[in-house]
């Protein structure tokens, strides 16, 4: 596979990837650790100022004496910007030559740079120009990645072989063709005003959604008919799929910015993962339209989605010789075309009416009839007015064992004519008076690769000459020629660098090209685009949106006038009874669940006192307010009380400060002192004596912790002195034995002392703002039972309390249970919370798994048994904490299963064309020869006495036989497929000059001037003799595949070695191809037949796929 990536410079590769390694900044330019006379380079250019694409020619002389790891070309210059070519002549940390396109001034540009280029890369072959080697690519250059290229260009033994031509005269020359594109500054574009559209903001992979909605949208009879939908003010957008499509439409119809769509995946019942996860534009548009066609049901708007979209097609099957015909009519809401083997849509509906003929083998069997030579085939009985044309530039192959893009030219038309030559798609008993012309509404690009890219849509919404890009939240104008003719796909060939020259042109495969295209019958165009204004949108849509809008607008403004004011979060005691003991344990109050006042930062502190008077009724000169500070063990306590000087100042100047490093808010704590009528009182005076407490008593019975209060006390008093006031506090009789407590800190671990009550205040070191906890005497409580008797046990147990989510690991999206369980739990502790809530005896068959934050499923691997030391290490991931764990009942106890290890084997009958694959569960230290006889007792044998083999088979070849003594502990079934076969009766006695060869399928792929060779199918062994010819090893092969004659004539066959085909003859002889050596290490030398590959799948073979697997598209509401 090649890599396209920037260089990670003096970094191993682990693997290959299509994007840069996230942790890795480029260096900046470096020397060039050549002599300059050594290379020289020249650069061809359109013309002489800044052209919008060159070709760079580099000439390395002495190449094969080069010794530093990379080197640097000469600077050259195009599209006003400076290139140059980085390579590393001995590779990057692998064994091919790695070549990149650098931008030279990369760390001299400014903050924010980007540039866009086309570019390809060539090594020169000096002898035959058709065997230079070239790779291209694209890519938007920035700080973070300012290089591109191919860590694994060409093989080092290729381009170091001196007869190969790449090298001569030990000077290679390597060619840079580059095109500059224009970047358009994409934050200072205003869609709204630029084309009176608006587009949709991006989840994260969601741009395949945007440009299928704004496809959508811009049908106006269908976002009419979305807006008719019943819904009412009580529903809520998030978990009502028709509000949410109507919110977003009437966004997207009214607002002048771009709009959210998270409403919309909520509604589907989608989590943050779907959101990242890039899925097919042409399945979600199916899963949408028949959810909303299932929404619409008994409504006013029912069967819109029919009307729509909905044509019918005829499946028919017709004899040639007897007069039967079978007829079948179906619906559909899309049609799929080739686009491979096709120039155009005509091109695609003619093979979609293609008439196959049924006859040989392939008989048709007519009822009465018997078997029949027939005519099979499709017309249509009618077209819908809205046609959606799926474009399958997608598509298996089979050969590779792969999905793969077919980036081919593609041609559609502007205007699409379906009663061409005299209606030749259509079935006879369709209507002829519908005229099926088309004319193109929009067309939807895939720009990018089979493993992810792009998406986004041109449309004309009035069918008029006007085309605009939807580019999820930018939307441009855009000719037609950029809608149309350049997304046909195929190659780009940009104009010779220097005509008067016999120069190639340089040519780019197009990776971006049409996916999807809609078009509307032109009798329809009237009715399908219609208008749409306020009166389709019921009124308490408006009202919502409008007050939505309103809030959007008033947000907007406060954020705008933000640096105007300061916030100011004022608490109460009221906030402190309110919240301890519920909302909150530790510390005294939230602040974000506290009043704040919004006052402009010039106003003087003393008129701000007047709004606290009207909004709490607490009059001014009652007031005291104290700062809260942030103490080095991050516990949040007032601190001291403003000063008169200080409330005559501003509130901007105070809040800077009560804390420098947060100039929004200023928090303060109100201080209230009330008479024996609740009635507010003007403060005492403070003096450096007072201390300021605040109080929490603790009921260790109902297990309940509240705010009592608040006390000045002095500082040489005793908390003997307070006792009785403590009691009242409590409602306690005045000589209730108590205990206190201070509340020191509660992070990382709770610190929570006792206090002696004969010590004064001062020597407690208790200050302003400290916390005291009290509870009844323990040792009056023992007569009861108590699971926390005491503050800090209490204190403790609410700190490392965790309410876990479980989850069964076969349904990883339900929660199953919760449990309320200790941070400080141990493994097994935690299983027998489990198994006792599963009413289950053996808490060891108990499995738990963990949870990823990032892909919201659970990790890959298992938690072992007793891996981990507490619950925390269970729920960690990085440096997020979860609350879900998945659980498993296991068949044997988990200590016992981890010491067993679980093999798949795929046995392959000898004589039957049958895989079956076994689970084979044995301890770690067993041998393979054990895995054998354990399979013996499973599979069915040829005879009794057959021997078995454990094969290790990886893309269609062997890699290796398992000798009978290896142990299974480090055998990896994951990625390669291991195989069990019988080992046939003429392997076992090898003669003296026989060789036993590998033998795989293979078809040949010429790409890029080179051919690739690609195995498929089951490998096998094979005796071949001495001096036994092509022929006769033919005619074994024959027999032994069971192929018929007729087929087996096209096969060829040939010696490959390091993947290059030498065809033999019949009389060829075979064993003179083959090392005399250990063929079992020899993979790489094998006799391959060469043929197309007929065969169904294995279903075991999507085991060596697993990394493409993908979910899905699903709407779960």
């Amino acid at each position: 596979m090649t890599l396209l990536t920037h260089p990670p410079i003096d970094q191993a590769e682990d693997e290959e990837m299509l994007v840069p390694h996230a942790d890795f900044t480029p260096e900046g330019p470096q020397p060039m650790e050549v002599a300059p006379a050594e290379a020289t380079s020249t650069v061809d250019a359109q013309a002489a100022d800044d052209p919008p694409s060159a070709r760079f020619t580099w000439s390395i002389e002495n190449f094969s004496k080069l010794n530093a790891k990379k080197q640097y070309s000469e600077v050259f210059v195009v599209g006003g910007f400076k290139w140059r070519v980085l390579i590393f002549p001995k590779g990057n940390n692998v064994d091919h030559l790695s070549m990149y396109l650098d931008v030279a001034d990369s760390s001299a540009l400014p903050y924010g740079w980007s540039r866009y280029a086309q570019f390809s890369v060539s090594v020169i072959n000096q002898i035959h120009s058709k065997f230079t080697i070239r790779k291209d690519t694209q890519h938007q250059f920035n700080s973070r990645e300012s290089d591109w290229g191919f860590t694994s260009f060409m093989p080092l033994s290729e381009l170091y072989d001196p007869g190969r031509g790449y090298l001569v005269n030990d000077t290679c020359i390597i060619e840079a063709d580059v095109a500059v594109r224009r970047v358009v500054d994409y934050w200072t574009h205003d869609s709204k005003k630029e084309t009176g559209y608006v587009g949709l903001k991006n989840q994260g992979a969601t741009c395949y959604m945007n440009s299928l909605l704004q496809t959508l949208y811009h049908i106006p009879y269908f976002r009419k008919a979305v807006y008719h939908m019943p819904t009412t003010e009580n529903d809520n957008p998030s978990g009502s799929i028709p509000l949410a499509l109507q919110s977003l439409f009437y966004k997207l119809q009214y607002s002048d910015t771009s709009v959210a769509t998270k409403e919309l995946t909520k509604s589907f019942g989608w989590d943050t993962y779907d959101s990242f996860m890039q899925h097919d534009v042409q399945e979600l548009n199916r899963v949408l339209c028949e959810k909303l066609e299932d929404k619409m049901k008994g409504t006013v708007v029912e069967g819109t989605i029919q009307k729509l979209f909905e044509g019918h097609h005829m499946n028919y099957i017709e004899c040639i010789n007897v007069d039967y015909k079978s007829t079948r009519m179906e619906s559909f809401y899309d049609l799929q075309l080739d686009v491979k083997g096709c120039k155009d849509i005509y091109a695609s509906f003619d093979k979609y009416v293609e008439v196959e003929r049924l006859e040989g083998d392939n008989k048709y069997h007519a009822e009465q009839h018997g078997l029949q030579d027939a005519r099979k085939g499709v017309l249509f009985i009618d077209f819908p007015p809205v046609l959606q044309l799926q474009l399958k530039r997608f598509e298996y192959d089979f050969v590779r064992d792969t999905m793969v893009k077919i980036n081919d030219r593609y041609e559609f038309p502007l205007q699409l004519d379906l009663d061409r030559e005299n209606g030749k798609y259509l079935a006879p008993e369709a209507d002829r008076g519908v005229r099926n012309l088309y004319t193109l509404h929009s067309v939807l690009v895939h720009s990018g690769g089979v493993h992810g890219g792009h998406y986004y849509a041109y449309i004309r919404p009035t069918l008029s000459d006007k085309w605009f890009k939807f580019d999820d939240e930018r939307v441009t104008k855009e000719d037609m020629k950029r809608a149309l003719e350049e997304q046909y796909g195929g190659e780009e060939e940009l104009p010779q660098t220097n005509p008067g020259f016999n120069n190639s042109p340089f040519k780019f495969t197009k990776y971006s090209n049409a996916y999807m295209l809609v078009y509307i019958r032109e009798s329809d165009v009237e009715k399908i685009i219609c208008n749409v204004d306020e009166k389709d949108i019921a009124e308490h849509l408006r009202i919502r949106l409008k007050k939505e809008q309103e809030e959007k607008e008033l947000k907007r403004k406060e954020k705008s006038e933000a640096h105007l004011y300061t916030i100011i979060k004022v608490a109460r005691d009221e906030d402190l009874v309110q919240q301890v003991g519920k909302e909150i344990y530790f510390d005294l109050v939230d602040h974000d669940k506290v009043h704040s006042f919004r006052i402009q930062k010039q106003q003087p502190f003393n008129t701000f006192k007047e709004d606290v008077a009207k909004e709490f009724g607490i009059p001014v000169q009652c007031q005291r307010f104290w700062l809260w500070a942030k103490r080095q063990n991050h516990t949040y306590r007032p601190n001291r009380a403003l000063t008169p000087q200080e409330e005559t100042q501003s509130v901007g100047h105070l809040r800077e400060i009560s804390n420098k490093t947060n100039n929004a808010e200023l928090k303060l704590f109100l201080e209230v002192a009330l008479d024996l009528e609740m009635q507010p009182l003007p403060p005492t005076e403070k003096t450096k004596e007072d201390i300021l407490l605040f109080f929490k008593f603790y009921d260790p019975i109902k297990e309940e912790l509240r705010y009592v209060g608040r006390l000045f006390v002095k500082g040489n008093g005793k908390p003997m002195d307070i006792l009785t006031k403590l009691n009242e506090m409590a409602h306690f009789a005045p000589d209730e034995e108590i205990e206190l407590f201070e509340e020191i800190k509660f992070e990382p671990n709770v610190m929570c002392e006792p206090i002696d009550k004969k010590l004064s205040f001062r020597n407690s070191q208790l200050e302003d703002g400290d916390i005291i906890c009290f509870q009844k005497s323990p040792q009056v409580l023992k007569s009861e039972e108590c699971r926390y008797p005491t503050v800090p046990a209490f204190l403790n147990y609410v700190h490392n309390r965790q309410v876990v989510r479980f989850r069964s690991l076969e349904k990883p999206k339900d929660d199953e249970f919760c449990l309320e369980l200790s941070k400080l739990n141990n493994y097994d502790e935690v299983v027998e919370n489990v198994a006792r809530h599963l009413e289950l005896d053996d808490p060891s068959k108990i499995r738990l798994t963990s949870h990823n934050c990032y892909s919201q499923q659970p990790k890959p691997q298992p938690i072992k048994y007793r891996g981990v030391e507490r619950l925390t290490d269970m729920l960690v991931h990085y440096n997020q904490i979860s609350d879900i764990l998945y659980y498993e009942v296991l068949d044997i106890p988990l200590p016992e299963l981890q010491g067993l290890k679980t093999l798949k084997v795929a046995f392959h009958h000898s004589t039957k064309d049958e895989v079956v694959v076994h689970t084979i569960r044995l301890p770690k230290q067993s041998t393979v020869g054990d895995v054998i006889n354990d399979l013996k007792n499973k599979v069915e044998l040829s005879h009794p006495d057959a021997e078995l083999r454990l094969l290790e088979v990886f893309y269609h070849k062997i890699y290796k036989i398992f000798p009978l003594q290896e142990k299974i502990e480090n055998i990896n079934d994951q990625y390669w497929t291991l195989r069990a076969e019988e080992i046939p009766e003429e392997e076992k006695n090898l003669g003296l000059q026989d060789r036993l060869i590998h033998v795989y399928h293979f078809v040949k792929d010429s790409a890029q001037n080179q051919v690739q060779v690609h195995n498929f199918g089951d490998p096998f062994f094979l005796v071949i003799h001495e001096n036994e010819t092509l022929g006769e090893v033919k005619t074994r092969i024959q027999k032994k595949l069971h192929v018929a004659d007729e087929e087996f004539s096209k096969w060829k066959f040939a010696f490959l070695s390091m993947g290059r085909p030498e065809y033999l003859q019949d009389s060829d002889i075979v064993s003179c191809r083959f090392q005399r050596r250990d063929v079992y290490g020899a993979w790489e030398q094998y006799l391959g037949l060469e043929h197309t590959d007929n065969a169904p799948k294995r279903s075991y073979a999507a085991n060596q796929n697993r990394h493409s697997y993908e979910k899905p598209v699903r709407i779960y509401n």
